[in-house]
């Protein structure tokens, strides 16, 4: 015993100078081992798993001390009078049990009249605080064994809506909604250092990952260091999520084998025992009340107590003087089954309260606030990201929900009224290059690198604060939001499709083991990806959802009985170049017909840029409408949404991406030019595109062609469907993170606690 003793001495500050210094080169192995631990979770080395059920984490960064238990206690009573069906999970130290054992009030003989007879069993297999915790909150399950995640599962069919995970801060592999870290005033972190070198857990700076910090013991310590402490939390976290609380002992209780009575007075002189972490809190706790200490026994943490130790304590009793013997209701669960006291043992039922508990209340409610990210990267990802946000938002309208577009300002969805939480960047490719390494080169000297890095920083920023990133793009993206959240995407996957070769091998294993779940944008897809063992559903396809947008109005355009043909520059940088092809080929086949034209304009591209790149053609507004003219040929502008003007077209001349393949999925032919890009998206649409040279007369011919050729229109019309297929994806992303992921559930326990805990 006085070997621990010195080492805690050592380990909890108290004794700068000890032989126990030979620890802090292990310490200092520690230390790494845990920082590259966090490290492989914050980057999704090791990706956490989202229980389908919002957990509450109550955990600190040192070991032991903190009063986790009674903390535990007070935030279920606190959820309870919500309204809030909670369940508690549980590590059980000490316990055996390999699989969950649910424990419940009922399960310990009502609770209040159990005997040690009863629990000896129950002790072995799940640990003291899991059943301290059953008989205290009345009503509420808690589970226990070695994997928490499992724990949860085995609540999930018990009417429970919420889980508060006791000792979990460092239980990465399960993903939590809200963490509180609580820090003991009394000893924060000790000498500095990590075990087996101090007392540490991990490092102080780790503190940053809490969404609320409670320091813990506040009433057992001078002012001023009361003051030093939390201003040296301060700077790790914001003022508004620090918080304090006291403990207190409302209620004292005999034991005598069982529970004798309901309470009974608190003595005047005791002898003191103890086996938890901090045995000078409770030490504290009894002085405080005024009661004298006349013996003081103190055990390792977890301590099952022999006959022989229960002995020696009653020896120690009937000399001492005191009127009492006492320890803490822990110590009740670890006393030994074939050992009787001779007198009533008084255990003080240690309860803990906040000193400002409605701001704690609020902060909570605000923490539990599901905030939901939909990521995307490229210009037509952006135009599905932001539908996909709108749909969410209105799935889930107590959520917070935003968007991370990682290329350009994320124009679609401020439109929508989506905040952007990415950094805006531009490029003068306009994207991620696929296709040109000349392009490729351009970004690199304008600073692409330094772009990611700060996206990295975006993301860093919202790091433990969202749910599962909601990635709409390509394995790229997927990457990107799992290397800066950590946590594994949702991935729709609008980018790849067996018509265009497939998913790489390397994309199916990334996709397989990094991505909770890909929605593809045809079957054939799907199939490939669920045969590399890829979580993967096909539900319609996603780009096909744009047309399906019952907010858009349809603009009517175009002289009846003419052709109407729609120009699309694209969105990318290269459209103020790409203008003038299209625009030389506008005059050389207005030569051979009549035709109305109108020119979709990206909402990326600067209108005065792009007038500058009409040369010799002039601007003009006429009833509300921009456009630009040329002798008798004049083009209308449009800037709303694509399916808007669709209807009624009989062709595209379009030089873009996702744009060209709704025209075609929605009926309208496209001609478009050759190059590597195009070729690639012409294995996608088939015949129901036309790809010619790289020149206006080509564009003009081939354009002709299509629109003097009745059945050739209509069969290229036919293919563009039967190619890109029908909408519905987006709608079952929703109703999947909605039922599989539990975004409703946490909608609901945020409104419920918002409303009854917004009035205070």
């Amino acid at each position: 015993m006085s070997l621990l003793k010195s080492y805690l001495s050592f380990a909890r500050g108290e004794a700068p100078l000890s032989p126990w210094g030979i620890t802090y080169p292990f310490g200092l192995v520690a230390r790494a081992v845990v920082t590259l631990r966090n490290f492989a979770y914050d980057h999704g080395f090791v990706p956490p798993v989202e229980p389908s059920l919002p957990v509450i984490s109550v955990g600190n960064i040192t070991l032991g001390g903190t009063n986790k238990t009674p903390f535990v206690e007070m935030l279920c009573r606190m959820l309870l009078e919500a309204g809030i069906p909670v369940g508690i999970v549980s590590r059980g130290y000490g316990g055996t049990t390999e699989d969950p054992v649910v424990l419940s009030s009922n399960t310990l003989h009502g609770s209040d009249g159990f005997c040690a007879d009863d629990i000896a069993a129950l002790r072995g297999l799940v640990g003291d605080e899991p059943l301290l915790l059953a008989s205290r909150l009345r009503g509420v399950p808690v589970a226990v064994s070695k994997d928490r995640l499992r724990d949860i599962e085995a609540l999930s069919d018990r009417n429970v809506k919420l889980i508060v995970a006791d000792d979990a801060f460092q239980h990465r592999r399960m993903a939590r909604d809200v963490d509180i870290a609580l820090v003991d005033a009394c000893c924060p972190f000790g000498n500095g250092w990590v075990a087996p070198a101090g007392i540490l857990r991990e490092p102080p700076a780790e503190l940053s990952r809490a969404s609320l910090v409670v320091i813990t013991k506040s009433d057992q310590v001078p002012e001023e260091k009361l003051r030093t402490l939390a201003d040296e939390i301060r700077r790790l976290v914001p003022e508004e999520k620090v918080f304090y609380s006291r403990l207190s002992v409302p209620t004292w209780r005999r034991w005598n084998g069982c529970w004798s009575g309901e309470r009974c007075a608190a003595p005047r002189t005791v002898l003191a025992f103890s086996a938890i972490g901090s045995p000078e809190s409770f030490r504290r706790s009894l002085e405080q009340q005024g009661i004298a200490i006349l013996r003081e026994h103190r055990f390792k943490d977890h301590h099952r107590y022999g006959r022989e130790d229960m002995e020696m304590l009653e020896e120690a009793f009937a000399g001492s003087g005191a009127e009492a013997m006492t320890c803490t209701e822990k110590d009740i669960y670890n006393l030994p089954t074939d050992w009787k006291p001779s007198r009533d043992i008084l255990v003080p039922l240690i309860s803990t309260e906040l000193d400002d508990e409605p701001r704690f209340r609020k902060a909570l409610a605000e923490a539990l606030r599901p905030r939901i990210v939909v990521a995307s990267n490229g210009y037509g990802e952006d135009s599905m990201g932001a539908l996909l946000a709108r749909k969410l938002r209105e799935r889930f309208p107590a959520a917070a929900v935003s968007s991370f577009p990682i290329v350009g300002k994320g124009e679609h969805y401020l439109k929508e009224g989506i905040p952007v939480d990415s950094v805006p960047e531009d490029s003068p490719s306009g994207g991620v290059i696929k296709y040109r390494l000349s392009d490729l080169w351009r970004d690199l000297r304008s600073g692409l690198l330094r772009s990611i890095a700060r996206q990295m920083g975006a993301w860093k920023r919202l790091r433990g604060a969202i749910r599962t990133p909601v990635c709409v793009g390509d394995v790229y993206l997927l990457l990107h939001a799992l290397w800066g959240q950590g946590q594994l995407p949702v991935l729709v996957a609008t980018a790849k499709t067996v018509y265009l070769s497939g998913h790489w091998r390397l994309e199916r294993f990334i996709i397989k083991h990094r991505s909770r779940i890909a929605w593809t944008r045809d079957r054939d897809t799907a199939e490939e990806l669920l045969r590399s063992g890829a979580a993967a559903r096909f539900d319609g396809n996603p780009i096909m959802d744009l047309t399906c947008d019952n907010t858009i109005e349809k603009v009517s355009w175009g002289k009846k009985g003419g052709f109407r043909i729609l120009l699309l520059p694209g969105s990318r940088r290269r459209a103020y170049e790409d203008v003038r092809l299209l625009l030389d080929a506008v005059e050389l086949l207005s030569e051979r017909m009549a035709c109305s034209y109108l020119m979709v304009i990206a909402p990326t591209l600067d209108m005065e840029e792009l007038l500058a790149s009409c040369r010799g053609w002039t601007s003009f507004e006429e009833d509300g409408r921009m456009g630009i003219r040329k002798g008798k040929t004049s083009i209308s502008f449009f800037f709303g949404p694509l399916p808007a003007v669709t209807e009624g077209a009989h062709l595209l001349i379009g030089l873009g991406g996702t744009a060209n393949q709704v025209c075609a999925g929605m009926g309208v032919p496209v001609v478009s030019i050759e190059e590597k890009g195009k070729f690639v998206q012409k294995k996608l649409l088939g015949e129901s595109e036309l790809l010619v040279p790289a020149t206006a007369r080509d564009l003009a011919c081939g354009a002709e062609r299509i629109l003097t050729h009745n059945e050739l229109r209509l069969r290229m019309a036919r293919e563009g469907r039967d190619r890109l297929g029908g909408p519905g994806a987006l709608d079952m992303v929703v109703e999947h993170t909605a039922s599989a992921m539990g975004w409703g559930l946490r909608c609901e326990v945020y409104s419920m606690l918002s409303e009854q805990w917004g009035r205070e």
